[in-house]
């Protein structure tokens, strides 16, 4: 009898034992699936992507250069082009963006408006457009015979040539791109201005501060790590500038509109030279870095 009872004990342990360890098995068992696909389709591209960047296709294999394709990089005058044209974007298109959000975001915001819903999702539209679709409806209205340049010659104005002029491109890629991105960034800041407390501006106006001080010294204070958010997801987004130039330029005229990603693309598709794209999207993966780092420099944000 006892000597059965022992040997039914070590069976109960090892059920326990087996029990404990497939409940602590069974997280990753379903979390698996995810990660296998993330490292399949993330992980092993950036890795690959990053190595592939130090080497060269020579007679239909890929054969170890070093820095040789950094060296180029810094030596190509369309690539440096493509990034004097996307920091030319980036710096004008950027904070006259995220200007034009807050103002409507603060109009938006204001008790004295009627119709909020109507004017919300009216210019939060354009950013539900397809890339491709609004890019192509800008090259038409920004056609020589178009109907942006009917309405300036009806206005007295002369037409403009905004796909033809190096100038005249960027400006309409410029306005392009705000008029998609704009309610976009409006909707994130009428998000965090609904938790702005409203004692805050009875205390400004019984102060004697007018709306225009307010908006200064209570909306954007309060709104600051928000907009270092919405401007480094901004920069990110110019950095990587693809569809608007490629649809409504082609990166003309005589690469004027050419961007990082443009040239990226016309590198690894166009030319098959693997090697050197990747390696010009690791510099655009540096430069988001850098740049990043000193907005929150200069955000004075420590965290």
């Amino acid at each position: 009898m006892f000597g059965k009872l022992r040997s039914t004990v070590p069976n109960i342990s090892t059920q326990n034992a087996k029990r404990i360890r497939l409940k602590t098995l069974t997280p990753y068992l379903f979390i698996a699936p995810a990660v296998i696909l993330f490292a399949i389709f993330m992980v092993y591209p950036i890795v690959y992507s990053f190595i592939l960047s130090f080497q060269t296709s020579g007679g239909g294999e890929f054969v170890f250069a070093g820095f040789d394709n950094y060296k180029r990089l810094f030596h190509d005058d369309i690539f440096l082009k493509a990034l004097k044209n996307t920091f030319i974007i980036l710096v004008f298109q950027v904070p006259i963006m995220l200007f034009l959000a807050l103002v409507l975001a603060t109009c938006l915001n204001s008790a004295l408006l009627k119709l909020k819903g109507f004017f919300r999702v009216s210019y939060f539209l354009p950013a539900v457009t397809s890339l491709v679709a609004y890019s192509i409806i800008f090259s038409i209205m920004m056609m020589e015979d178009g109907i942006i340049n009917r309405t300036l010659e009806i206005a007295g104005i002369n037409s403009v040539p905004w796909l033809s002029h190096p100038v005249w491109a960027k400006v309409a890629l410029i306005l392009a791109m705000t008029w998609r991105w704009v309610g976009y960034n409006m909707v994130i800041y009428l998000a965090a201005m609904q938790n702005i407390s409203e004692e805050l501006y009875e205390a400004a106006s019984i102060d004697g501060a007018n709306k225009v001080r307010q908006f200064f010294f209570i909306t954007i204070p309060q709104l600051k790590p928000v907009i270092l958010f919405t401007a480094i997801l901004s920069t990110i987004g110019t950095l990587q500038l693809f569809d608007e130039p490629y649809t409504l330029t082609k990166g003309g005229p005589s690469d004027a509109t050419l961007t990082i990603g443009m040239y990226l693309y016309q590198t690894g598709f166009r030319y098959f030279d693997f090697g050197y794209a990747s390696t010009i999207a690791y510099v655009t993966v540096i430069l988001i870095a850098i740049l990043s780092f000193i907005q929150f420099k200069i955000s004075g944000d420590e965290k």
